[in-house]
């Protein structure tokens, strides 16, 4: 993809590695649109990057996810790049109460609202790239959040699917790969000792240089790598008995 003069939407750009992402293409001379469930949260990126467009939309819910096509479609038109990055982590066990509740609260977000998003939003003429934030936890399960992983196994099978399908319309699919960096994914203080998003964003965007479509970092490299035996590996380690 080219890195400068683009108009990009990126979801869950309020925070965490949508944020470094927000941040990291006003950097490069884009146009920055972002949506997010909480006004409070946009009017601080509002505040710190002037230039950013905000737009309050729960993409959890359909209607809000049709609206927000709609908006852009009829004000930002010339919208060429799609950055599906919202996403939720829930730490919680099988025989938790709510646990199908919270179950249903990560796919909606994770896996119906990007792939709804991108549906509609390839009909969109100026569209050119879309890139997807999946997670290395998409080729070994954390157990401690056993919907999440499966939700990113999901959108990185998705995203691979979408590269093919999407050649003949010239738009191109590009795949984050980020591994626990510290944010407040998951809840606060969970990933206080992961690396910072700015080396994160630093790397992405020297692979984006590069016409890398497939961005890893860190343990994502190491799994997108990984043999049977490393993936068991890893996943005894990151699961301890």
């Amino acid at each position: 993809m080219q890195l400068a003069n683009n108009k990009i939407l990126i979801t869950g750009g309020a925070s965490g590695i949508g944020l470094g992402l927000t941040e990291r293409f006003i950097k490069e001379g884009n146009t920055v649109i972002v949506c997010g469930r909480r006004q409070s949260a946009l009017q601080e990126v509002s505040d710190k990057f002037p230039s950013v467009i905000t737009k309050v939309c729960d993409l959890s819910v359909e209607a809000e996810r049709v609206a927000l096509y709609h908006w852009v479609a009829e004000n930002h038109p010339d919208l060429s790049v799609l950055v599906n990055n919202a996403g939720i982590q829930q730490w919680m066990a099988l025989t938790d109460d709510n646990f199908f509740q919270r179950a249903k609260e990560e796919i909606a977000t994770n896996i119906e609202a990007p792939v709804h998003l991108t549906s509609l939003f390839v009909t969109l003429p100026s569209l050119t790239t879309i890139l997807n934030v999946t997670s290395g936890l998409s080729f070994v399960p954390l157990t401690k959040a056993p919907v999440y992983g499966a939700t990113k196994s999901f959108f990185h099978s998705f995203t691979l699917a979408s590269r093919h399908l999407l050649k003949s319309k010239n738009i191109e699919v590009i795949e984050l790969i980020p591994p626990a960096l510290n944010t407040d994914l998951g809840g606060k203080g969970l990933h206080d000792t992961a690396p910072p998003v700015s080396d994160f964003i630093e790397s992405v965007f020297q692979q984006l240089a590069e016409g890398q479509t497939e961005i890893t970092f860190g343990f994502s490299t190491a799994m997108a790598k990984a043999n049977p035996e490393e993936i068991k590996m890893a996943f005894n380690r990151l699961n301890p008995s």
